[in-house]
């Protein structure tokens, strides 16, 4: 089905009410002076047998109406056809519309999408100086992050939940789910184990150990007697409890304060070991993907995706809605950290405004005519007559001093050539 093209006609500015009013008074003024002209030349044509001097008037009556009618011709025949007669060469601009679209987009295209130009007007102006002192100031900061937030929270609505999930999803199988996680698991691991990273997980565990024992000695002491036979004297419980406590203690105080105690260097070597399984051990690699398959299974990774899902958006959404978020708290410092960048240091500054002209440069260079087209295109889209009424709405007003000048001239020219014809009959 092919795509319908707007014929709309070029939209009102702000000041087009104000443009018209001007433009009707002063095509009321122009037309009045042509009425005048015509009631002097009445009164004077009438009178000029009675009073002779009013030849002279008459000729400036004259000459101004002539003025007049030929200006308003000229001014009209613009717009539309003068009286409504399809005189030849009239309602110039909505019989050439296109024509003046093409002319028009050719002109911008020339004069000002030129690499020159553009480069020389960007260069001048100092771009990221003048950013960077728009961004410096906190209420400006403030309003661009306002603004951000309100796009950000545009793009959460746009975004559809089910494509989202589907991409998390799909992204989780392809790079989490697919790849083996025994080798990586092992080369990681071996990296921790190798450098010593585990002896911190190893100094907690005897710390709680240490203190679970030391907070807890009836607990343990009961542990110990339980596994003793019955038919033992209670003292030797007692003994046997004080005796393993007190071991215990002993074991893990030396495991503690020792760094190469052997529990430390069994714990070393056994971790090694089941690094180097990973790695290399196919029972040990399949074992971990019966696990990972376990654990995340078709329906199970969808929820995660879900659930990932609606976590990030409501946290996002929450952090765009509050003005003291940490996110857009964030923004605002980012931004104003930026411009004070922008302004301090020289080199980036240089930088930017290089990147911003070549950029322009580049866009003006080989997209110009696509730019200007745009002129053209919209020329041509828009309603012949409708066309016209707006251009006389921008300059008319301006034109309907050319009927007035007209009016003025003429009566001068017409006085000029009657005074002088008078004259040369005279000295004939």
């Amino acid at each position: 089905m092919a795509q319908s093209i707007s014929t709309a006609p070029p939209a009102d500015s702000p000041n087009d009410n104000a443009r018209r009013t001007a433009l009707k008074r002063m095509k009321r003024l122009a037309a009045g002076l042509l009425v005048l002209m015509a009631v002097i030349f009445a009164v004077s044509f009438a009178l000029a047998g009675r009073y002779p001097w009013l030849d002279y008037v008459r000729a400036a009556a004259e000459g101004g109406m002539v003025g007049a009618i030929a200006d308003w011709f000229a001014v009209t025949a613009l717009f539309r056809y003068p009286l409504g007669l399809r005189i030849p060469h009239t309602n110039i601009i909505a019989n050439r519309k296109d024509e003046i679209g093409a002319s028009l987009g050719e002109f911008v295209e020339t004069n000002f999408l030129s690499e020159s130009v553009i480069r020389g007007k960007l260069e001048s102006i100092d771009v990221s100086h003048r950013v960077g002192v728009w961004l410096r100031n906190p209420r400006n900061a403030e309003k661009l992050t306002d603004e951000l937030a309100v796009v950000g929270q545009g793009l959460l609505n746009l975004l559809g939940d089910d494509a989202i999930k589907n991409l998390i999803e799909s992204v989780a199988r392809e790079h989490l789910v697919k790849p083996e996680w025994g080798p990586s698991v092992g080369r990681v691991g071996d990296r921790l184990v190798t450098s010593g990273q585990q002896h911190a997980a190893v100094d907690l565990l005897l710390d709680r150990a240490d203190g679970w024992l030391r907070a807890h000695p009836e607990a343990f002491g009961r542990v110990v007697s339980q596994r003793l036979p019955t038919w033992l004297p209670g003292f030797v419980d007692k003994l046997v409890d004080d005796k393993a406590y007190r071991e215990v203690l002993a074991f893990v105080a030396s495991a503690r304060g020792d760094r190469q105690h052997p529990v430390r260097r069994a714990l070393d070597e056994y971790l090694g070991e089941v690094m180097h399984d990973l790695q290399y051990e196919p029972v040990m690699i399949a074992r971990v993907e019966k696990l990972k398959a376990e654990v995340l299974d078709n329906a199970r990774l969808r929820e995660i995706a879900g659930d990932t899902w609606e976590a990030i958006k409501v946290s996002l959404t929450d952090a765009l809605d509050d003005p003291t978020s940490a996110l857009r708290t964030g923004i605002r410092s980012t931004l104003n950290d930026v411009g004070g960048r922008l302004i301090a240091d020289a080199a980036l500054d240089s930088r930017i405004n290089r990147w911003i002209a070549d950029t322009a440069s580049y866009l003006v260079a080989n997209y110009r005519h696509e730019i200007a087209g745009v002129i053209t295109e919209t020329v041509e889209r828009w309603p012949a007559e409708e066309t016209a009424t707006k251009i006389e709405l921008q300059v008319g007003r301006d034109l309907q001093f050319i009927r007035i000048n007209g009016t003025v001239v003429g009566a001068l020219a017409g006085l000029m050539i009657f005074t002088l014809a008078h004259a040369v009959a005279a000295l004939i």
